[in-house]
C-alpha cells in the first residue's frame, strides 16, 4: 500500500472516530449547592422562604446546579458539623440561613478556602464567606401604620426570639410607623428566647392577647402566631411568609422576604468563575422586602397609601428612622435626620411607645 493508500485511509479512520471522541467528552458537572436551616421546612416561615429561594435556584439554572438542604439544625457545634459535612461531601456554595451560624461558618471556611460560603444575617465576611440580610424594618414601618390605623385598642403585641439588632429594627420600627397612624400606639414585647417554638409562640401570644393587644406580629419563624390570632378573632401581622392561608380572617397584611434572586445570582458568579466576597443588605429598593395578603377587609384609601410608602422607602424618599427619637429609658438615640446603617447595626435599644426590656 503506498502513501497516498495510507494517507486516505488515516483520513477516513479520523472521520469516523473524531464524532465518537467528542460525543464521549463529559459534560460539566454541576455546581454542588447547601443549604443550611435552623428550623424545619413547613408551609410559611423563615425556612420555608429560604426553601423558596433554593427552589428558585434551582429552577433557574436547571442541570446546571445540584441543591441539597439540612433543616433543623441547632445553632453551635451542631452547625458547625452540618456545615462542614457539606463542604466534605462535595458543596461548592454553601448558604447558611440563621443569625448563630455565623460563627460556624467562619471557622469551617477556614477548612475549606476553595469553597464559598454566604452567610445569612450576621454581619461578618472572610475571603470566602459573603454576608447578605434584608432591610426587614422597611416592611415593618408600613406594617405598623396599618397596625395603628386598624387597631381599636392602640395596643399591640410584638413575639420577638432574640434581641439582635435585626430584631430591635423591627420592633423599633412597627412601633414607629403604628405612632405615625396613631400618636397614642403602644407597643408590647415578650420575649420567647427561640426562633422556632410553636407552642411557646402560641403561649406568648395568648399573653399578649389577655394584656390588651389586638393586633399581633412576631419575628420568630413558625405561623403560631397568625394561628393564635385567628383563634382569638384579632388582627396579625405575618412575617416571613404570606399566612393568609393559617389567617384569613386575621392577617391585615404579610411582611415577606424573597431570597431566590440572589441565591441565583450568586451560583451564576460561582459557576462562571466571577464570584467574591460581598456584603449586601437589600430591601423594597432590590425586591427582597415586600408586602403581601393584605387584609379583604382594608378600605382602599389604607391599601394605597402603604404601597405608596413602601414605594417611597424603596426610593429613598422615605426613611422608618428620620428625625428625634428617643428609647423607652428616655435618652435621645437620634437628634435628627436619617439614621446611618451604622448606627441601624448598632441598636441596642427599644423606641418610646414600646413596653419592655431588652434581656441581658
Amino acid at each position: 500500500m503506498d502513501i497516498k493508500h495510507l494517507l486516505a485511509l488515516a483520513s477516513a479512520c479520523a472521520f469516523f472516530i473524531q464524532p465518537a471522541a467528542q460525543a464521549q467528552a463529559p459534560s460539566p458537572r454541576p455546581l454542588d449547592v447547601g443549604f443550611v436551616y435552623v428550623s424545619p421546612i413547613s408551609d410559611a416561615g423563615w425556612t420555608a422562604q429560604h426553601d423558596a429561594g433554593r427552589k428558585q435556584l434551582q429552577a433557574a439554572l436547571k442541570d446546571g446546579v445540584k441543591t441539597r438542604f439540612v433543616d433543623k439544625v441547632a445553632e453551635g457545634a451542631d452547625a458547625e458539623r452540618v456545615v462542614r459535612d457539606l463542604a466534605a461531601t462535595g458543596s461548592k456554595l454553601i448558604f447558611t440561613t440563621s443569625f448563630g451560624f455565623m460563627e460556624p461558618t467562619l471557622k469551617v471556611a477556614k477548612e475549606f478556602p476553595e469553597v464559598k460560603f454566604v452567610h445569612v444575617s450576621g454581619y461578618k465576611t472572610a475571603a470566602n464567606v459573603a454576608n447578605v440580610n434584608a432591610r426587614f424594618y422597611e416592611g415593618r414601618y408600613v406594617a405598623g401604620w396599618l397596625a395603628g390605623k386598624n387597631s381599636k385598642s392602640g395596643v399591640a403585641g410584638y413575639v420577638a426570639a432574640f434581641p439582635i439588632p435585626e430584631v430591635l429594627q423591627g420592633i423599633n420600627a412597627f412601633a414607629l410607623g403604628m405612632q405615625a397612624a396613631n400618636p397614642k400606639a403602644q407597643v408590647k414585647v415578650i420575649w420567647t428566647h427561640s426562633w422556632f417554638d410553636p407552642s411557646r409562640e402560641t403561649e406568648v401570644a395568648n399573653t399578649l392577647i389577655a394584656q390588651g393587644a389586638d393586633v399581633l406580629t412576631h419575628h420568630t419563624d413558625s405561623n403560631a402566631v397568625a394561628l393564635a390570632a385567628e383563634a382569638k378573632g384579632v388582627r396579625v401581622v405575618s412575617y416571613n411568609s404570606n399566612m393568609a392561608s393559617s389567617a384569613p380572617k386575621a392577617q391585615l397584611v404579610a411582611v415577606t422576604h424573597h431570597w431566590g434572586e440572589y441565591y441565583t445570582a450568586a451560583a451564576k458568579q460561582v459557576i462562571a468563575g466571577q464570584w467574591k466576597t460581598s456584603t449586601l443588605w437589600g430591601g423594597a429598593k432590590e425586591g427582597m422586602i415586600k408586602l403581601d395578603g393584605f387584609g379583604k377587609d382594608l378600605p382602599k384609601t389604607q391599601l394605597t397609601e402603604a404601597a405608596s410608602m413602601l414605594k417611597a422607602i424603596a426610593a429613598g424618599k422615605l426613611h422608618p428612622f428620620n428625625g428625634a427619637i428617643s428609647s423607652n429609658a428616655n435618652k435621645v438615640v437620634l437628634e435628627k435626620g436619617m439614621m446611618s446603617d451604622a448606627q441601624l447595626g448598632q441598636m441596642n435599644y427599644l423606641v418610646q411607645g414600646v413596653q419592655g426590656a431588652i434581656p441581658k
